[in-house]
């Protein structure tokens, strides 16, 4: 009798734990699916909102263009100016020149040359005068260039930084003419010179009084990173399908398989 206890009793936990196995699966795959639909959808109104964000800067440098009276001299005043045009005359400081490294144009390595602008004795604003390719020979010296002397009108608009590029280090600001990263504020203490909190980018079509001064400036468009977050969705989506059809398969279509075979 111990026996028949032993071989027929299990029979009645197995069920259950089948039946418990089958609940705990099909909770996961509901909260796994709606999980990645919930990202997919959140990195789609991500995408959204910078696509918004993107056409308010893109309707900012179709506005009249700013002359030095009304550019802004706070972050709070610059705020509304992003992607403005604007119009400044002033004086070029080429002791305070810097270099961004690893900035390429036309599929070529290069440089994007900044270099301060005097608007008065104490209003100074940095400029993205252009592009110069690396030296190939020597990689601390920058290629020829002109600046001119003397008072200089430069038409550009506005951005807050520098665009930054992924460094190992923490050194990208470190003094030196050729660097990995510049912050306006940081290089503001570094010189000493009075910076308004902003960057001027120099125009594409722009030519400084002197003629042809050898940089390029063939700045690419501004991208929004929108793209980039209707990417995440798609791939969040697709997990969300995988974990559907998985569940359907295994849990569903493959063992009626194999109870008809």
């Amino acid at each position: 009798m111990a026996s028949d206890y032993f071989i027929r009793s299990p029979a009645a936990p197995l069920g259950a734990g089948f039946a418990l196995r089958a609940l705990v699966v099909l909770l996961a795959a509901l909260a796994g699916t709606a999980l990645s639909a919930r990202l997919g959808f959140w990195q789609l109104d991500r995408a959204a909102q910078r696509d918004a964000a993107q056409a308010r800067l893109d309707a900012q440098a179709h506005l009249p263009v700013l002359d030095q009276a009304a550019l802004g001299r706070t972050p709070q005043a610059l705020d509304a100016q992003w992607q403005r045009r604007v119009r400044l005359e002033g004086e070029w400081l080429p002791r305070w020149t810097v270099a961004l490294d690893n900035r390429p144009m036309d599929g070529r390595a290069g440089l994007y040359l900044l270099m301060p602008l005097r608007l008065g004795p104490d209003d100074v604003v940095l400029v993205q005068r252009g592009w110069l390719p690396r030296d190939a020979a020597e990689r601390t010296r920058l290629a020829p260039h002109h600046t001119p002397t003397g008072k200089v009108v430069v038409e550009g608009h506005l951005r807050p930084e520098p665009a930054r590029l992924y460094e190992l280090s923490a050194g990208g600001d470190a003094g030196g003419v050729i660097r990995q990263n510049l912050e306006v504020a940081a290089f503001a203490r570094e010189s000493g010179l009075p910076l308004r909190p902003l960057l001027v980018v120099q125009a594409a079509d722009a030519a400084d009084a002197a003629g042809d001064d050898g940089l390029l400036r063939r700045w690419p468009a501004p991208s929004s990173g929108a793209d980039k977050n209707r990417g995440y969705a798609l791939q969040w989506f697709a997990l969300a399908a995988l974990i559907t059809g998985l569940y359907v398969w295994f849990q569903l279509i493959r063992p009626r398989l194999a109870g008809r075979r």
